[in-house]
């Protein structure tokens, strides 16, 4: 087909003031519009373009000379996001020659859902205003019919109405009563260190939120025990501003002696000189230890040496030896150690100086010297008598600490008052109108019950919880987007699927993104997702990462096999995280129980530096796992379509013990092509619940009989 002929510059103008004075003429339909136009310079996209020079963002710039316009083909539409839910009163379409004979206005609040405000099958072309009704945040122009021969293309596409549903909302403010705020002097810190305790200690999905912060300062003769949803943070800039002298610690005597389910807890930025010389951190999965420093030991065992299957260390000093004893599994990052001791299956170092030479299988280590991409967890402290969020900057091979050896913390700092600071009640509404309001969240301890999807979709916001703040989406929507914007934050929350299945729990970025965010990539840090447990929760996917360059490290994704609402349906949940973004990279990744894949991964050039599964315990018989020809499905599956991805210390273990006598085919699936590579893998049998019959495809030997000895494949292919 020819190319179609262009109006001029000139005409064009013409045309657009001949329309500009019919608005003005008395009885216009336009004189009764809201004096508001929303739309200007707000992100559009398109199904389409005709090319570079008729983009979908020229159709809301204000300049009547530029314009988008599709390629040639039904149906086509363009979609603008106004920032915020707005009270809608006109659309206003300036058409090219080609325009729409039929179309629709829709509306949507989530950019998912629409609903139709107008629609035509005798459209004019020229200028239409069109008076509508209606609340939302996208609205879209959906053509089915053409009028020519080319495709459809606007000048200009305006919409009118009026914004706010309340006044500015205000930032920074109190932390409310859950963040117990210490300095020296205050009197009677160990009483209220262990009130707290004492509720939370066997609290596994209990409601209660607690944060504590410790001014910078010297504290004498404190015993910090930390149990369920409590996290312990010092507020200098430095981990060694805050010294306790005395201990931080987590032990399993209300699990009698088992650490396997000290879950949910944190301990970051603080110095500590043990009372006996060694410190007790006995943890498993999600309960970070990070920018701490031990002058002296660390245990990460409980008292007797019972089972523990933790955990994740990074950004921390621990001058003595860090004994491992119990530990299944374990992930240093970016530290300085003493020295380790022992393995039982799987220990991941990357970037860490004193981390033990390669030696895997035996001893059980995976050492990189350094961690390729690496950026540190926002953190609050203290400026003078002024709360900051410190935002550390990106690191590529990172080795060592972020902070000490004299040298200034790399990164900036955001003042408290650029905070929405989120409190227990505020609704997802509230919470998205302060994003695009132009402020960070702080989420503070808490369980938050949201209705619509909280909306993160300016570059560079920070979002912190405290206290494990925990966010459960209701009425089946995904709980958090992020939009495909440069440099988001998320960093420090829990989010709980509810008892409507949502599609999704956590989304970073839209499906089908190609920006490149190499150079301010979204971090996602000691962000936590969990289906039932603490009630029943059903989810298809956990996280599902769909920005390019995307940082996940450390997540815990649980489809829960014990506590409330635990069912091989009650609680379902096929997939843990999926992976589309190309050059993802994940450091520190555990997933656990999901009823198909854990993790599937389709983007291309990604990186999982340990990785920690266990298959769903409660598949009720071998046919409910059963993935066509191949007996269960794959904890951790690259798609054929993948030509690199590498993967380092990645372990998975099976415990079927509502029907030991399952069969999994293996626990990793990939490709064997030349760019795919993995190195140190396991698979584990625990007490001969179910075996896998290989450790990835068809290759390394299988488990078999009841004494949980692995079976390790070193290099694939």
């Amino acid at each position: 087909m020819p190319p179609r002929p262009r109006p001029s510059l000139a005409a064009a103008l013409a045309a657009a003031l001949v329309a500009a004075l019919l608005v003005l003429l008395p009885g216009s339909t336009t004189a009764q519009a809201a004096p508001v136009l929303l739309s200007q310079g707000r992100p559009a996209t398109a199904s389409s373009t005709e090319g570079a020079g008729t983009p979908a963002s020229a159709a809301v710039d204000g300049d009547n000379g530029t314009r988008w316009s599709s390629q040639f083909a039904d149906p086509q539409w363009i979609q603008v996001d106004l920032g915020a839910a707005a009270r809608l009163s006109q659309v206003v379409l300036r058409w090219e020659t080609a325009h729409a004979r039929a179309y629709r206005i829709e509306l949507s609040t989530d950019g998912s859902n629409w609903t139709t405000a107008h629609s035509t099958t005798a459209g004019t072309g020229g200028v239409q205003t069109l008076d509508i009704t209606g609340t939302a945040r996208h609205v879209r122009v959906y053509g089915t019919q053409r009028a020519t021969a080319w495709g459809y293309s606007l000048w200009e596409f305006q919409v009118y109405g009026t914004t706010g549903t309340g006044p500015t909302l205000p930032g920074g403010g109190d932390l409310g009563p859950n963040v117990i705020v210490f300095d020296p002097s205050t009197p009677g810190i160990q009483a209220r260190l262990d009130q707290v305790f004492q509720q939370q200690e066997s609290a596994q999905f209990g409601s209660g939120r607690y944060q504590f912060l410790f001014k910078p300062g010297t504290y004498n003769g404190l015993n910090a025990q930390i149990g369920f949803y409590t996290s312990i943070s010092g507020l200098g800039l430095s981990p060694d501003d805050t010294t306790i002298n005395g201990d931080v610690t987590v032990d399993a005597g209300w699990f009698n002696g088992n650490a396997t389910q000290n879950f949910w807890r944190s301990a970051e930025n603080l110095a500590l000189n043990p009372v006996n010389g060694t410190d007790r951190w006995a943890v498993s999965q999600a309960a970070p230890f990070r920018r701490m420093h031990v002058k002296g030991g660390l245990n990460l065992a409980p008292n007797g040496y019972g089972w523990a299957s933790g955990g994740y260390i990074a950004d921390s000093k621990i001058d003595g030896q860090v004994g491992n004893y119990s530990q299944q599994q374990w992930y240093t990052r970016d530290s300085s150690i003493g020295g380790w001791s022992n393995g039982v299956w799987n220990q991941v170092f990357s970037g860490t100086q004193g981390a033990p030479a390669q030696g895997f299988p035996n001893p059980p280590y995976t050492t990189l010297d350094t961690t390729p991409v690496s950026r540190e967890k926002p953190f609050l402290y203290l400026d003078g008598n002024e709360y900051k969020v410190f935002v550390p900057a990106k690191r590529v091979d990172a080795r060592g600490t972020s902070w000490g050896n004299g040298t200034a913390p790399q990164g900036k700092s955001i003042p408290l008052s650029q905070f929405y600071v989120v409190r227990p009640g505020a609704s997802a509404e509230t919470i998205n109108q302060a994003v695009t309001q132009g402020l960070h969240l702080l989420f503070t301890p808490g369980v938050y019950h949201v209705d619509r999807t909280i909306q993160v979709n300016r570059p560079g916001t920070v979002v912190l919880g405290l206290g494990l703040a925990t966010i459960v989406p209701d009425n089946g929507v995904t709980a958090m987007k992020v939009g495909d914007v440069d440099g988001v934050r998320l960093a420090g929350f829990l989010i709980d699927a509810g008892p409507v299945n949502s599609p999704s729990l956590l989304e970073i970025g839209p499906a089908g993104t190609t920006t490149d965010h190499a150079a301010d990539p979204t971090t996602v840090q000691d962000v936590f997702i969990r289906v039932g447990g603490a009630g029943p929760g059903r989810a298809t996917v956990g996280m599902v990462v769909n920005n390019h360059d995307t940082i996940v490290d450390h997540t815990w994704i649980w489809r829960a096999d014990h506590g409330d609402g635990v069912g091989w349906e009650t609680n379902r949940s096929d997939y843990g995280l999926r992976v589309n973004g190309d050059d993802v990279l994940a450091t520190g990744l555990f997933v656990e129980h999901f009823n198909k894949y854990d993790v599937q991964w389709n983007g291309e050039r990604g990186r999982t530096i340990f990785f920690q599964n266990e298959k769903a315990y409660d598949a009720p018989n071998q046919a409910a796992i059963q993935n066509g020809s191949i007996k269960g499905y794959a904890a951790y599956q690259v798609a054929d379509s993948v030509a690199v991805h590498e993967g380092w210390g990645l372990g998975s273990y099976c415990y079927y013990n509502v029907d030991p006598t399952i069969r999994q085919e293996h626990g990793f699936q990939a490709p064997v092509k030349p760019g795919v590579r993995f190195h140190d893998l396991l698979v584990v049998s625990l007490g001969g619940n179910g075996q896998y019959e290989h450790v990835i495809n068809g290759t390394g030997a299988p488990t078999s009989g009841t004494s949980t000895v692995p079976s390790t494949i070193v290099s694939f292919p």
